[in-house]
């Protein structure tokens, strides 16, 4: 975290928007979460919004200087590096799926990108915990009980799904 000098302010939102008020930052970890974006070039390549190349760059520094992300060498790819949610990124399932249930709600969305948010709303509290528990298997080796349906697997066929429908 910043030093207590170039903080605003000690008030937990504005504390909150210094790690992730930037533009880019929440979508991320939003890729990473819901699109298990885990390499540089998933994220530049996967991102609707299309961000440059140096901005990711400069993102996924910051994220880990801040403990939201760690990176370590890909084992199946010593080349590539593999990005991982820490447990504090993990922690903002709930944020998420708020913002979106706002954003859903208020702004003019598109359907197969708001599906997930929809469901992630349906589902309230005990979904995102689900989808916290998959995700700290995913990244930090936590192991859920066998048989555990994955979120992620249903968040993703939902998105397929509407992706395929024919535009009304």
């Amino acid at each position: 975290m910043t030093t207590a000098e170039e903080r605003r302010s000690g008030c937990p939102i504005n504390l909150s928007l210094e790690v992730l008020g930037d533009k880019w930052s929440l979508l991320i970890i939003r890729d990473m979460m819901f699109g298990n974006r885990r390499h540089f070039r998933a994220l530049l390549t996967g991102s609707e919004e299309g961000i440059a190349s140096n901005i990711l760059a400069d993102r996924l520094r910051r994220l880990t200087e801040l403990g939201m992300i760690t990176s370590v060498p890909d084992p199946r790819h010593k080349q590539r590096m593999l990005l991982s949610l820490t447990e504090p990124a993990i922690q903002l399932v709930p944020v998420l799926a708020q913002l979106g249930a706002w954003g859903r709600r208020h702004l003019p969305v598109t359907r197969e990108l708001a599906i997930r948010a929809e469901l992630l709303e349906r589902g309230g509290p005990a979904l995102w915990s689900d989808f916290m528990d998959e995700l700290r298997e995913l990244h930090l080796g936590v192991e859920r009980p066998p048989g555990t349906p994955s979120v992620l697997d249903g968040l993703t066929a939902a998105y397929l799904a509407e992706a395929a429908r024919p535009a009304s």
